[in-house]
């Protein structure tokens, strides 16, 4: 098995903040698809439609402003059973996000793919929760056809 791994630091934005943004809907709709529906609470389905597709998550885990779990339900062969954790920490001024998209069976093509979107999609996190304004699909930033 193999997985995506990611770190990046929000400034001046606790823990609990970017907790709220990948919980609620609308933080959701915020950074990563302006097209979320479903609970973000525990046991919940969160339903994530972007213009090539989308994903079901169940969420599994919820720490308040600690740690965020979702397993994959559909979507992409290759992210069917994998899980997207999110760990925070207050460090500094910064709320440190560990982010891990674990459990790809194999890295094919399509993982260097995601791993390029989800860091993409985690500088949106960044942006929304810092300033405001994120960009989700359909705004964010294209790097092949398959978006």
């Amino acid at each position: 098995m193999v997985d995506i791994l990611h770190r990046v630091g929000v400034k001046t934005a606790s823990p609990a903040t970017v907790y709220d943004a990948l919980t609620r809907v609308e933080g959701l709709a915020g950074w990563w698809t302006d097209d979320t529906k479903g609970s973000g609470e525990l046991g919940g389905k969160l339903e994530f439609r972007f213009p090539v597709g989308g994903f079901d998550m169940e969420v599994l885990e919820l720490k308040p402003s600690e740690r965020v779990t979702w397993r994959v339900a559909e979507g992409p062969e290759e992210w069917i059973g994998t899980t997207v954790t999110w760990d925070l920490r207050q460090e500094g001024d910064y709320t440190i996000v560990l982010f891990r998209h674990e459990g790809w069976r194999e890295p094919v093509e399509f993982m260097h793919h995601c791993s390029t979107k989800w860091g993409s999609f985690l500088m949106s996190l960044k942006s929304l929760v810092e300033t405001g304004h994120g960009a989700p699909a359909p705004h964010d930033v294209q790097i092949s056809d398959w978006h």
